[in-house]
């Protein structure tokens, strides 16, 4: 499976979780499924950055982005 797309799912997804955790707390409910989403999240960035040589920076997340992006809608 290609690096940036582990990535950048990873991002999406411990985006996802955030809206989660809120709704949980608001709630009065313990965030089971927001903090499985931030560990399979964190799972997915760390398996991605220890697999591409070079690492990820802060600077390369938008590249990372339009890569996968252009990728699989072209």
């Amino acid at each position: 499976m290609d690096t940036d797309l582990v990535f950048v799912v990873g991002i999406v997804l411990g985006g996802l979780a955030i809206p989660s955790i809120i709704g949980a707390f608001s709630h009065a409910r313990a965030p089971r499924v927001a903090m499985i989403m931030i560990v399979i999240s964190g799972a997915m960035i760390v398996y991605a950055m220890k697999q591409k040589p070079s690492g990820y920076t802060i600077q390369d997340i938008p590249s990372a982005f339009s890569r996968v992006v252009d990728r699989y809608l072209n």
